[in-house]
């Protein structure tokens, strides 16, 4: 087991090159992977959860060429190219990777068994399974097809309208994916706005997808093609946040975050942070399919907010980044709609709130929502990842801005999403 320890830094100046988007890396292998034709994907996220996609597609016949500079070649065969996998399609801890494979294998036409780690395994699945049912797929599975390994047999798709119960873009997406596979027009509609990647990428290669307020459509293909793309992948956001964090936080300091998507289904953190007052500017801003700028954070003091539960889907994997910053904000900040929360890689609801508060946070949770008292000067303390690794993360930029040292246990799982984040945060250190 890893353990990373930090003390109280200031003084940070610097510029930093984030990752490939994860969310975006996932999508762009996928659809690369049912188009026709050779895509080309630059800073395409060399994570352990993005390397479970690309060998899952390479099991299923995908020629994927690594080349310099994070960029791959994905050799794609068309909607019915990929073949039936030589084994267990295994998944490490990715659940986007599950849950879309789930609708774009759903009427591939032939057999596949998806399976993750133990934690992966214990996430539920029946928020795709169900609608994927409701059109035909056949899905078989731990507690009525809710929990990993699922088997996935030959079947013939449909067309549905469905109301998700949930805002959930991994849901969205698997109904959209299963979608090309249908006769006629799929349709999705979220009780709020949920990320947009699968929509964008789909339009991009070719597929009619239209959107409209809480909705997302998509038409079959029927017997026609994805044509293949060349993408950049821009920087992730989701990676930026703890940058954004600590360049907050920390005194006298001034970081440069470069070429990050700000895709407006992602941007949550941006506007919370600014509600709190935070020094943050965007510069060099480009649109592309998916928009991208510079952002420059600056230390700042903070007003405590309150973020509410149809923000949350804009900023889901950033909440425990807004209950640290709540830390230092004047006032009482109140995060509501945190179920979400409880079925990620860990509870992180639990872990944010042990982890603050053994640091000295006032934080409570009260049902779905995190209330923090702030503010207060958090000291060192030992702080457990609970296997996930936007825990770990979060945790060692707050000891970066805690009084003494923090020790961090478990840090493996940062290589999930960001395998360069300690080499990234010593580059900023003066």
């Amino acid at each position: 087991m890893s353990t990373i320890q930090v003390t109280d830094i200031s003084g940070l100046r610097g510029r930093v090159s984030l990752p490939g988007d994860k969310s975006i890396s996932h999508r762009a292998v996928m659809i690369s992977s049912i188009a026709e034709g050779k895509s080309s994907v630059s800073n395409l996220l060399d994570g352990l959860d993005c390397r479970a996609t690309i060998d899952a597609f390479s099991n299923m016949g995908i020629v994927i060429t690594q080349g310099s500079d994070k960029a791959y070649t994905i050799e794609g065969k068309g909607l019915r190219g990929l073949t039936e996998p030589r084994s267990d399609l295994y998944l490490g801890n990715s659940g986007t990777t599950m849950r879309l494979l789930l609708g774009m294998l759903a009427g591939s036409g032939f057999r596949a068994v998806l399976c993750g780690d133990d934690s992966l395994s214990k996430r539920p699945m029946k928020r795709v399974t169900s609608p994927l049912r409701l059109m035909g797929a056949k899905i078989e599975g731990g507690d009525d097809g809710n929990l990993a390994p699922l088997i996935i047999n030959p079947g013939r798709l449909g067309p549905i309208e469905y109301d998700s119960p949930v805002a959930s873009a991994q849901v969205k997406s698997a109904i959209l994916l299963a979608g090309l596979y249908a006769d006629g027009t799929t349709k999705v509609t979220e009780p709020y706005r949920s990320r947009d990647h699968t929509e964008r990428m789909l339009r991009l290669f070719g597929a009619d997808v239209t959107q409209e307020r809480l909705s997302a459509s998509v038409r079959g293909l029927d017997d026609s093609n994805l044509t293949s793309q060349r993408i950049v992948v821009p920087g992730d956001i989701s990676s930026a946040a703890f940058f954004i964090t600590l360049g907050i936080m920390a005194d006298d300091s001034e970081i440069i975050l470069t070429s990050c998507g700000i895709n407006p289904t992602r941007t949550g953190i941006l506007t919370v942070v600014e509600r709190m007052g935070a020094d943050v500017e965007l510069t060099n801003q480009n649109n592309g399919f998916e928009p991208y700028a510079d952002i420059v954070i600056k230390s700042s003091s903070l007003k405590a907010t309150k973020v509410t539960e149809d923000e949350v889907p804009l900023l889901i994997d950033e909440i425990p980044l807004i209950a640290l910053l709540g830390t230092a904000a004047e006032g009482t900040t109140v995060i509501e709609g945190c179920g979400e929360l409880r079925v990620k890689e860990t509870d992180r609801v639990n872990s944010i709130v042990t982890n603050l508060k053994a640091m000295g946070a006032d934080i409570e949770s009260e049902g779905d929502s995190i209330i923090i008292k702030g503010p207060c000067r958090l000291k060192g303390a030992s702080a457990e990842s609970f296997g996930d690794h936007r825990t770990a993360m979060m945790m060692v930029i707050a000891g970066s801005v805690a009084e003494g040292t923090t020790t961090v246990n478990d840090t493996e799982c940062i290589a999930t999403s960001f395998p360069d984040f300690m080499d990234t945060l010593r580059c900023l250190i003066p």
